[in-house]
This record gives structure tokens, sequence and C-alpha cells, in this order.
């Protein structure tokens, strides 16, 4: 279902789009930017018996061969079999990128990571590593220790990333007139001869035995071919989002050789297995929360910080919506920011479905919509362009054509139309704003071309693996708090660390309090008491940044 990477770059392109929106706003005050966490993603298993032990079939690999291809960065690819039920068969390349410990005496081991989607390359996460920087993805003190490896999944990223459209199909569906007051945005009709282009096109540019392979149990094999290529008897893993089921998945397979495991923002796996229907209603609601949080923050915080809707910013959302819809804004291209485009109100509200989710973004979300109020839609569409990701796919999504695949590797048969239309009718009928967007979001896997015979199905508990630190936010648009405890009740042994506030992920944005619990955990494993909370720092606010030069 979710996913999630950090975009380190975000927060000075969020303050460049302001610049250019050139806000004309009375009662401006000085508020926080952000560092972005761009999210997404969903999915689910469920069928037939485990495959095989890996241990029994896997091939043992040749050890890597490292090339430096950057600063303290080193790149190198593993073969691995398509197949682990023939291992002497076909076999795939992997992309794999290492960011040395800066620290070498005092080296731990590899910290693997898998950033989430699916569909995020962690070779990205891997590079935007800077050992001294404060939007870094990972403390200075863990950039010391460890070796922090990413391995861009099989159909991802450097890993032969899955494409299923045409430059030109992706255009003309991204421009293409979408309303929110319909389930999907489409009559249904229409969204299913989507899902055939979509597929058909799968079908045609993919091996199908390929994409029949790019489930999560064979992720968790590729990480454990490529720890054997590195050398390490055992491994460290952090994963966010999406990365939470990689994590439980290798536990279960290879309980032995964890040494310490953190997993922030958590997939109910029982839901990602077994009720993929259930597990995006799950997240249209946690994107509603979210909006319905920034409403009550923008009245309680009143008109001097939020003046949009001057005091009742709900009408005023609902009315720009629809002038949008009945109106669109043209919004010219900015180099280096937005293509530019048309913003009409299906194009906002995924904009603002990707703010109102991250708190560091709430200021810049009250700007963009007063803003849009006066005729400019530039930091709006900048949203959609380049920090929307997919919870629920569609023409904005980012990664979508890997994310679908492995979604739909992983999930039990969604063939029947019939569940869709009834998912979908029930999200309809609670009125959300941001509903539409939920409905229908996983109708390609009702015509997938390609079939995952042996799905893996059995619980992920990760029995026999050291203590698990689960980190959950209270208020999660992709990952709802209700996910994270049932992940830490479902782990044979895991601690619940509960971070306030909203935001999707909580390492390395949400505080002093999460950073050093999280780093105790995978330097030391030393895991927080039971209970713990942190307040995530900097507070949601929505008062409206100071226009540049103030």
């Amino acid at each position: 279902m979710p996913g999630s990477t950090r975009s380190p770059n975000a927060a000075l392109r969020i303050a460049a789009v302001l610049a250019v929106v050139s806000l004309a706003v009375s009662g401006c005050a000085a508020g926080a930017g952000g560092a972005l966490t761009a999210s997404a993603a969903s999915g689910a298993p469920a069928a037939p018996s485990a495959p095989p032990a890996p241990e029994a079939t896997a091939p043992t690999p040749d050890p890597i061969d490292w090339a430096e291809c950057g600063p303290n960065l080193d790149c190198a690819t593993v073969e691995v079999p398509l197949e682990y039920a023939e291992p002497g068969g076909e076999q795939i390349p992997l992309a794999v990128v290492r960011h040395r410990a800066t620290d070498p005496d005092r080296r731990i081991g590899s910290l693997f990571i898998n950033p989430g989607g699916p569909g995020v390359p962690a070779s990205e996460m891997v590079r935007s590593i800077d050992p001294a920087g404060e939007t870094s993805p990972f403390s200075p003190d863990v950039v010391a220790r460890f070796d922090v490896v990413g391995m861009d999944p099989r159909g991802v990223g450097e890993s032969d990333a899955v494409r299923c459209l045409t430059d030109e199909q992706r255009a003309a569906q991204a421009a293409e007139d979408r309303d929110p007051s319909i389930p999907g945005g489409k009559p249904f009709g229409q969204l299913l001869k989507d899902a055939r282009t979509f597929t058909k096109g799968c079908a045609t540019h993919q091996d199908r035995a390929f994409l029949a392979s790019m489930s999560t149990d064979n992720v968790a094999r590729d990480l454990d071919q490529v720890r054997a290529a590195i050398g390490e008897d055992r491994i460290t893993f952090y994963g966010a989002s999406y990365g939470t089921v990689v994590g439980p998945m290798y536990a279960t397979l290879f309980p032995e050789r964890v040494r310490q495991m953190v997993i922030d923002a958590p997939v109910d796996t029982d839901l990602w297995q077994n009720d993929p229907l259930r597990l995006l209603d799950d997240v249209a609601r946690s994107n509603e929360e979210t909006l319905d949080l920034w409403f009550e923050t923008c009245r309680a915080e009143g008109v001097a910080a939020c003046p949009f809707g001057d005091g009742d910013p709900e009408a005023a959302f609902d009315a720009l919506i629809a002038d949008l819809e009945r109106e669109p804004l043209r919004v010219p291209p900015v180099e280096g920011l937005t293509p530019g485009g048309t913003l009409d109100g299906a194009m906002a509200l995924e904009g603002i479905r990707a703010a109102a989710g991250v708190r560091t973004l709430w200021p810049s979300l009250t700007a963009g919509l007063l803003s849009a109020q006066q005729g400019n839609g530039t930091f709006l569409h900048f949203l959609v362009s380049n920090v929307t990701v997919a919870p629920f796919g569609g023409p904005f999504a980012t990664l979508q054509e890997p994310h679908t695949a492995v979604r739909c590797a992983d999930w039990p048969s969604l063939r029947n139309l019939g569940e869709h239309r009834a998912a979908a009718r029930e999200i309809a009928a609670r009125g959300e704003r941001l509903g539409s967007r939920a409905a229908y979001s996983a109708l390609n896997c009702a015509l997938w071309p390609a079939t995952n015979e042996d799905r893996f199905t059995d619980e992920l508990t990760g029995a026999g693996a050291p203590p698990i630190l689960v980190v959950g936010g209270e208020v999660d648009n992709v990952s709802p708090y209700h996910w994270a405890q049932a992940m830490t009740e479902r782990l044979e042994d895991a601690v619940l660390l509960t971070r306030t506030g909203v935001g999707h992920t909580s390492y390395r944005t949400s505080g002093p309090c999460i950073d050093e619990a999280v780093d105790a955990a995978l330097i030391d494993g030393v895991l927080p008491a039971e209970g713990t909370v942190c307040e995530a720092v900097p507070a949601g606010t929505t008062r409206v940044p100071a226009p540049a030069g103030e």
C-alpha cells in the first residue's frame, strides 16, 4: 500500500515555488517551510502454501564487485535467480549502491534500507545521504557506524524498472479531465478502458514471468543474496512504509540473519496479504483525517495565522474546488519546478492530498490555497507535478508502473469487478472530499496479465528475530496508526514507539526524540520502553510563510 521516499531538495524547491507564486496576502507571519516526505503505495498478498525454504535452494552468489560511483559511494550489480524454485535458471541483475561508513574503525556492518513505494528506488535514498546534512535520511551517527546499502528491488529503479505506458500515453492520461464528484474521477467504463490500456502495455513491454516474480518474498530473498555477496553474516535493516512489508518478510524468512530492525510507518501486513480493498479504504480514511486536521488547526490558529476562509476554511475550500472545476487556472511553466498546464478541481485535490499529509508543508498549503483563490495555481500544480505519490495510483502518481506490478504480484485475485464497484460505492457514500481518488485504485490488478502462482501467504511474525522497533504516527495519511498497533501485535517480539502529530514516516522528520530512539535501536540494539510517546517537532501549524525578503 504505502511507500515513502525522502526528497532532500524538497524544502529548497518549495521555497522557490513560493517565491514565484508572489503571494499578496495581508496578515502574513513567518512560518516554517519543511523538508518533504513523499509517500506512496499499497498492496496485499494471499493464497497457496509458502514456497520452499529459500535456504535450501538459493545459490551462493559471487562476491560483490564494487566500483566507486560518487563521494563515498560504491555501485555494483548482483545477479539473482528470476525464480528461486529454479535457482540455476534465468538470472536477473539488481542494482546496489553503498554509502561507506564515515568512521570505518567503528563500523558495525551493513544497514540495508527500503524506502517504500512499492516502487521507490533505494539507490536514490543512499545517494541523497549527506553525512552532516540536517535533511539527510540518516543521522551522522548511523552513517558513521554503518555502510548504508540500497538495493533497487527487481523491476524498480535501476533494476530494470517496469514500464507499461509510452511517454505519450502517460502525458495523455495526465492531461485528461477528471471529475472529483465521480468515484475514480471518470465513468467506470472509461476507467476500465484505461486499465486495459495499462495492463496491455505491461504485457507488451514486459516479460510476464518477470512481472509474476516481483513479489515481496522474492525481494526478501534478493536482499539475502546481496547480503551473502557482500559477505555479511547478519544485516541491520530500516524500512519505511512498504519497506515495513519487506522487513517483516525478511525477518520471517531469515530470522537468524537479522541483527537489528526498525520499521517506520508500518503497513498492516494481514490486510496487505489478504484484503487489499479494505487496506486501500483505510488509506482513504487516513487521507481525509489529515485534511480534516488541517481545517481544524486553521480554525484554531485564527485568521491572523491562517486567513484562508476567514474562519471557515471548509466552506472556502469547497468553493475553491468548485470554482476550479468550473473554470480551471492556466499555470505557466516554471523551469525546474513545474511544466505548467491546467489546474482544475481534481488536480488541486491531488496536490492538496499530498500536502495535507506532511505537517511541515501545512504553511505552504495555506499559502497555495490563498494563491489559487487569487488566480495563481503555480504552487498547487507544483505539488501535483513533483510531490504526489501513489497510495491510489492514477496519472498524477509517481512510480506507478513498478508500484502496480508489486501490488498485483503480492495481492490475492481481484478479478471480480463487482468487488471493486462495491468498494467504490462505500467510499463514495461517505461523501469525503478526497474519496474519489481511492475508488477503483486497484482496478489494474483486476486485469493484470501475470499470475504469481506461489504467493507467500504465511503470517509475517518475524519469529526468532531480535526485538523489532515499530514506529507509528498518531496521524499518518498513508499508514494509519492502528496499522502500527496491529504490526506490533503480529510480530513475535516488537516494541511500539508512537509519534504525535501528522506525517508519513517519523525518522529524521520529527525531532530528536524519534531520531535518538531509532539510532539507539539500530546502533546498540536498545529499544525504548513500551508506551513511549514522542512529540513531533516542529508541531503542525497552518501559519502562512512570510513573503520572500521579509
